[in-house]
């Protein structure tokens, strides 16, 4: 019953995805680990692989309809992709199992990624429940420095905890590419695609334990999600979603936060 409830919970990651382009991949480590009782650390490399499977799909049909810029993909991706690259491969084996322990509190590696995860999904909620992302396209110049800068923010983010890191990508975009939000959505789901499954790549390269088989029935619910989203956005305003959806992050943030403190 456990696992039903989880597969039904990860088309909640593609169909976020598939309507606002973000917010949905950083439930997937929740669900994996609360759902599946997948170890948190083999959750984020999980994680990227669904992401980066189901944003692929998000990509081509946004693709199709001409939603995504080349350009700002490579531009924003490539640093973003090192970033990512480098944190799965050579940082995140560095981290001690045990980090340290005050009083009966006990820091360990699992623990901190389930923290700074609880962290910033209450940081996407209240981004998302502000809804002020159309509000922010000017008409200055693409600010170039600032948008590599906030990449390789977004790729130490999402190689640290396996979230693709649409919630930061778009925007990014937005405010300092000063693209229209639905190209946004669309190059964001590109990046995302790209930096995910490269940093699966780096986790493989260290030969970690990787079930393939329940992945792809995972993955699948996931794409179901993201192709439902991506229909449905002709009939829902996402001015009206963004923000009933950033509510539902803040539960499950304060959720993930109060279990992991175990207050």
């Amino acid at each position: 019953m456990v696992e039903i409830t989880g597969y039904a919970a990860s088309i909640l990651i593609g169909l976020s995805l598939g309507l606002i382009g973000g917010g949905g991949s950083i439930l997937t480590v929740p669900i994996l680990v609360y759902f599946f009782y997948v170890d948190p650390v083999l959750a984020s490399t999980y994680s990227l692989f669904v992401v980066g499977i189901t944003s692929s799909v998000g990509a081509f049909s946004h693709y199709q309809k001409g939603n995504v810029n080349f350009k700002l993909a490579f531009l924003f991706g490539i640093p973003s992709l090192v970033s990512v690259f480098t944190m799965r491969k050579w940082i995140m084996p560095m981290i001690p199992f045990d980090l340290f322990t005050i009083g009966s509190f006990e820091l360990t590696k699992p623990t901190l990624l389930m923290l700074t995860f609880a962290a910033l999904m209450i940081v996407a909620a209240f981004s998302m429940i502000r809804n002020t992302n159309r509000k922010l396209v000017a008409y200055n110049p693409v600010n170039y420095i600032k948008l590599v800068v906030q990449s390789i923010v977004v790729g130490i983010i999402t190689g640290f905890v396996g979230v693709g890191g649409g919630f930061l990508i778009i925007p990014s975009l937005v405010i300092f590419a000063k693209l229209p939000m639905k190209m946004a959505v669309g190059t964001s789901l590109m990046i995302m695609t790209l930096s995910s499954l490269l940093g699966v790549l780096g986790d493989v390269s260290r030969h970690e334990p990787i079930d393939y088989m329940f992945l792809s029935s995972f993955s699948a619910f996931a794409i179901i999600g993201i192709l439902v989203g991506s229909y449905l956005t002709r009939y829902i305003q996402e001015n009206k979603l963004r923000p009933a959806f950033g509510w539902f992050v803040l539960v499950m943030g304060i959720f993930v936060l109060i279990t992991t403190l175990k207050l």
